[in-house]
């Protein structure tokens, strides 16, 4: 939030000017400051000069918005910051690839550096309120499935299959390839990993470049997930080969992501798993025991490191020849 153009490109995002310092804004919440940058920290943005003139109408509304989430009664003040956070990593990540793509449109028109922030302020007027819509709508619909998820589910003992894949050799290649050859074999295998579990009814937790996270309530939509991952990317030129971890049982879902010691032993799998195959915990080879579809294949004891000596499977389409 610092002032760091001198020509309105700031105002250009923000569709308002700044006009308010923290000490104002936080006045007119009717709180400390203190208090004030507590919920700004936890959105994401950093502490400002006390005489900064850095804030908007918007932001006064936002830390009302937050303040009478707690004064009502619909969370306490730790569950709105937990919101806070959550929003803050969420809408981050989210601008930080917007203004990439928008970054990257104007060095393929070839527009001069001297000519950006002009250039940048045009773009605002065309993509912000478009964007806006699409992120409330998004948005809208996604807390709608979740809720309906949660809404006869005992959240203290959620129970799910979870999955890891990453790449092989993924660290070695990035040293090997041009900065825009990395990002294009990560967009492909993001987008091709996000169509995969999505379409097959599996839920993205997390990607991490190289690697995918996702969950399903269904031990067969996740065996599935693993096996179409594989063939999928196994068809992209260029692309390193895909190992895959699956575990089944007690999860902890929190704030979007997922813990506990199922998600533990998924990722402890993947890294066991040789390149091109599923290794799957016993608990998720006995839930597809008896399922016509795939064939559970045994492999040697081996030691999980943090989790002591388990006897895994692997996972193959019904009728593979190995």
């Amino acid at each position: 939030m610092a002032r760091e153009d001198s020509d309105g490109l700031a105002e250009a995002f923000l569709r308002e000017p700044r006009r308010y310092t923290s000490h104002q804004v936080a006045e007119m919440a009717g709180v400390p400051v203190y208090r004030a940058r507590r919920f700004w920290r936890a959105l994401g943005f950093p502490n400002v000069a006390d005489d900064a003139v850095e804030f908007t109408d918007s932001d006064v509304e936002a830390l009302k918005t937050l303040l009478g989430m707690v004064s009502s009664g619909v969370y306490d003040e730790e569950h709105v910051l937990l919101i806070a956070r959550s929003l803050g990593r969420a809408t981050t990540r989210l601008a930080e690839s917007q203004a990439q793509l928008g970054a990257e449109e104007l060095d393929q028109a070839g527009v001069p550096l001297a000519e950006r922030a002009r250039a940048w302020r045009r773009r605002a007027d065309r993509v912000v309120p478009p964007l806006a819509r699409l992120l409330v709508y998004s948005w809208q619909r996604q807390l709608a499935a979740a809720a309906g998820r949660m809404a006869d589910q005992d959240h203290s003992a959620v129970r799910l299959a979870v999955g890891f894949a990453d790449l092989v050799g993924f660290t070695r290649l990035s040293r090997q390839i041009t900065e825009r050859e990395l990002a294009t074999l990560v967009d492909r295998f993001e987008g091709r990993s996000a169509d995969v579990v999505t379409s097959s009814g599996g839920r993205v937790v997390k990607t991490l470049g190289d690697s995918v996270l996702f969950v399903s309530g269904k031990a067969h939509e996740t065996a599935e997930i693993g096996l179409r991952l594989l063939e999928t990317h196994a068809k992209v030129r260029g692309m390193p080969e895909l190992r895959v971890g699956l575990a089944a049982g007690p999860v902890i879902w929190r704030m979007g992501d997922v813990f506990g010691t199922t998600v533990n032993l998924a990722s402890r799998l993947t890294a066991l798993a040789r390149p091109g195959t599923i290794l799957a915990d016993p608990e998720m080879a006995e839930e597809l025991e008896g399922d016509r579809a795939f064939e559970l294949r045994p492999v040697n004891r081996l030691s999980v490191r943090g989790l002591g000596e388990l006897a895994p499977f692997t996972i193959v389409r019904a009728g593979r020849v190995a």
